[in-house]
C-alpha cells in the first residue's frame, strides 16, 4: 500500500466558528475537538482515498490558556495565543483544547484512536525530539521530566538534558522578544534552533530549549560519531535516549500507528538507528517519517536522507522535488528538469515524502503562494507532484477545498499560511464540513470540482504503474512539438507542459500523464512517444487506446504506434489541468 497521508490539524479541522478576531481568544475564535473528528468525517476522508492520518498538534503544549490544574505557561514563551504545537510542555499529555471536557482528554484522545483504525486508516502523530517548550513540566509522567540532575554550570555533559550557557554578568537568564524567562535566570539555555545566545530574535525559536542526545552539537557530524548504536542496552545510551524511547513506548501502547519525526537532521543518527529499532521490536508496523533537510544544523555527513533511510526510517520529506515545482513558476527552471527527481533510480523515488502544503509552506490557493494563487494549477501540480513517484504523498487539511488561509491569525501574520500558532479556522473547508455534517453542502462550484478531482485521484494512487511502477520522461521527444511554449511563437514544450510514462512490468500497466502547469494557457498539441518508449513499455501492438481515468466519461484516445510518433497523440487540456491515461 502507497501511503496517503491526511494532515489533520485538529484544533483547524473541526472548528466550525464562522466568525473572529486576530489574536482571539479560544471562546472568541473557537477551537476544534477530537471529539469533532466524528465517523462521517473518517469516513468521507477514507473514501477520498487517505490511508494515513496524522493528527497535528496534539501533543500538550505552551498556551496562553487556562484550565483547572494546568495554568497558563508565561506569555515570554508562547508564540501567539493558542501557542506553537512544536513547544511541548508534556510529552505524555495531548493539548486539553481538544478536549470537550479538559479533565478527559487523554480519554477522547484514545476514543479517536479507535475511530481512525475503524475507518481502515493508520493514525499518526508529531514525535518532536530535537526540541521542548522552556517551561516543560510533565504532569502525567514527572518522573520522567527533562533536566533533572543536570550540570547547569557547564555548556555540554554527556547526560544533560540541555546545552547550558554561562549566566551573562548581570546574572540574567534569557532576554526573549518578550521579555525574560525568570527560571532561567542563572542557567540559561539554547534555544530549539541552535541559537547559543541570551538574546534569541523574533524568527529563532526563542519559546523552546534544545534538547542534548549525548554530543556537543557545534562540533558537526563528527560529534555523534562515538554514540551508541542499535541495540545497545537502556543503561549504555544518553539519558535523553532513555526518555525519548519512553516516549516512543508509550503512545505506541496507547494506539499511535506512527511518528511524523520533526526536525529528524538535528538529531544524531545513531539515536534514530537506536529508537526506531526498539520501537519496531514493540510494533514492527509503526512508520516513521522524516522531516529533514540538508542544512547547516544537520548532525551527519553526507546526504540526511540516505542517512536517516539507513537509519530505518520509512520515508524523508522530498524538499527538492517541491522546491523543482517552485523553480518552474519563480525562476528559470522548465517542466524538463521535473525528471531528475522523478527518475526510478533516484533514492527518494519509493521513499520521498511529496507534498504541494503542509503547515510550513504557504497554501496552494492563496495569492501568496508561489504558483501566483496556484489552485488555478492545482490538478497539474497535484498529478505532476503526486502521480511521479511511488513514495507516499501528504494532503494539508484544506488542500482539497483550495483552502485559502484566510482565517484570522495573529503572531502568524499574513503570510499564506494557516496560522498553528492562533486559535482560528479553515473557511473553504467548513464549506465541506457544514458544522460537522461533512456533506458538502455549502461548498462553491470551484470547490466541488476540486474536492471530486482529489476523491478520483488520490485513490489511484495506488494503482500498480504509480504506485510501484518505473518513470520514464517524455519531455525530451517532445522539444519541437508546436502550438504550446512561454510565449506566443516559441515551438518548446518544455517549460510548463510536463509528460511523462508510468509503467509496471509485472502487472504489464502503464500510465501516461500530462500536466499542463499553465494556470492560463490552455494545452491543444500533441505528444509524440517514441518508438524506444514503446518498446520500454511492452507495447509493441499497431494500435495504441488510452483511458481518461480522472474522466471515466470522456471517450477514448486511440493511436496507431506510427502515429504516436509523428504526429503524436493529440491531447486538449485546460489550463492548470492533467490527464491521468491508461494505455490499453
Amino acid at each position: 500500500m502507497r501511503p496517503v497521508i491526511y494532515q489533520l490539524f485538529v484544533r483547524h479541522f473541526s472548528n466550525y466558528c464562522e466568525s473572529g478576531v486576530p489574536w482571539g481568544t479560544r471562546e472568541q475564535n473557537g477551537c476544534g475537538t477530537f471529539a469533532g473528528v466524528t465517523d462521517a468525517a473518517l469516513a468521507a476522508l477514507a473514501r477520498m482515498g487517505v490511508t494515513h492520518l496524522w493528527l497535528t498538534g496534539v501533543l500538550r503544549h505552551a498556551t496562553q490558556t487556562n484550565y483547572p490544574a494546568l495554568p497558563s505557561d508565561p506569555a515570554c514563551v508562547v508564540k501567539g495565543i493558542a501557542g506553537s504545537p512544536y513547544a511541548v510542555t508534556d510529552y505524555f499529555d495531548v493539548d486539553p483544547d481538544l478536549a470537550e471536557q479538559p479533565a478527559e482528554r487523554l480519554s477522547e484522545f484514545r476514543a479517536l484512536l479507535t475511530r481512525v483504525r475503524n475507518h481502515g486508516m493508520i493514525p499518526l502523530i508529531d514525535f518532536i525530539p530535537n526540541h521542548v517548550s522552556r517551561n516543560y513540566q510533565s504532569t502525567v509522567r514527572p518522573e520522567f521530566s527533562f533536566g533533572r540532575g543536570d550540570d547547569t554550570s557547564q555548556f555540554f555533559v554527556r547526560d544533560n538534558s540541555f546545552y547550558y550557557l554561562e549566566p551573562c554578568n548581570s546574572g540574567c537568564c534569557m532576554n526573549l522578544p518578550n521579555g525574560e524567562f525568570a527560571p532561567e535566570r542563572g542557567h540559561p539555555r539554547v534555544t530549539g534552533n541552535n541559537a547559543a545566545t541570551h538574546n534569541p530574535g523574533h524568527f529563532d525559536w526563542y519559546e523552546t530549549a534544545k534538547l542534548n542526545y549525548g554530543c556537543d552539537y557545534r562540533a558537526g557530524a563528527a560529534a555523534a560519531d562515538n554514540l551508541p548504536r542499535e541495540f545497545a542496552p537502556l543503561a549504555a545510551v544518553p539519558r535523553t535516549w532513555q526518555l525519548m524511547d519512553s516516549v516512543l513506548a508509550y503512545w505506541q501502547t496507547m494506539g499511535v500507528g506512527g511518528f511524523r519525526c520533526d526536525m529528524a537532521h538535528m538529531v544524531p543518527i545513531n539515536f534514530w538507528r537506536w529508537a526506531l529499532a526498539n520501537a519496531r521490536m514493540r510494533d514492527e508496523s509503526t512508520m516513521f517519517v522524516a522531516e529533514a533537510y540538508n542544512d547547516h544544523m544537520k548532525l551527519c555527513e553526507g546526504d540526511v536522507s540516505v542517512a536517516l533511510i539507513s537509519a530505518g526510517f520509512d520515508a524523508v520529506y522530498d524538499s527538492e522535488s517541491y522546491r523543482a515545482l517552485n523553480a518552474i513558476f519563480e525562476g528559470a527552471a522548465w517542466a524538463n528538469d521535473l525528471d531528475v527527481h522523478n527518475r526510478s533510480e533516484h533514492f527518494l523515488h519509493s521513499r520521498g515524502l511529496r507534498y504541494l502544503e503542509n503547515h510550513d509552506e504557504p497554501r496552494l490557493a492563496s495569492p501568496k503562494h508561489w504558483a501566483g494563487q496556484g489552485s488555478a494549477a492545482a490538478k497539474a501540480l497535484l498529478v505532476a507532484q503526486f502521480g511521479t513517484a511511488c513514495g507516499p504523498v501528504l494532503i494539508y487539511n484544506g488542500l482539497e477545498v483550495g483552502e485559502r488561509a484566510e482565517g484570522p491569525g495573529g503572531y502568524g501574520g499574513d503570510n499564506g499560511r494557516t496560522s498553528i500558532f492562533d486559535y482560528t479556522y479553515l473557511p473553504q473547508l467548513q464549506h465541506w464540513s457544514n458544522r460537522g455534517r461533512f456533506d458538502g453542502a455549502l461548498m462553491t462550484e470551484e470547490e466541488q470540482e476540486l474536492r471530486k478531482f482529489c476523491t478520483r485521484l488520490f485513490p489511484l494512487l495506488q494503482h500498480p504503474a504509480l504506485s510501484k511502477g518505473d518513470f520514464y520522461g517524455l519531455n525530451w521527444a517532445n522539444r519541437q512539438t508546436p502550438g504550446y511554449g512561454r510565449a506566443a511563437g516559441e515551438s518548446c514544450s518544455g517549460h510548463r507542459l510536463y509528460a511523462c510514462l508510468r509503467h509496471n512490468r509485472k502487472a504489464r500497466a502503464t500510465l501516461l500523464l500530462v500536466c499542463n502547469l499553465d494556470p492560463v494557457t490552455p494545452a491543444d498539441t500533441y505528444i509524440h512517444i517514441p518508438a524506444d518508449a514503446c518498446e520500454w513499455a511492452g507495447r509493441r501492438s499497431d494500435c495504441a487506446s488510452f483511458r481518461d481515468l480522472l474522466n471515466p466519461t470522456a471517450p477514448d484516445l486511440c493511436a496507431t504506434t506510427q502515429q504516436l510518433r509523428e504526429p503524436g497523440l493529440p491531447i486538449s487540456i485546460p489550463p492548470g489541468g492533467a490527464l491521468l491515461l491508461e494505455w490499453n
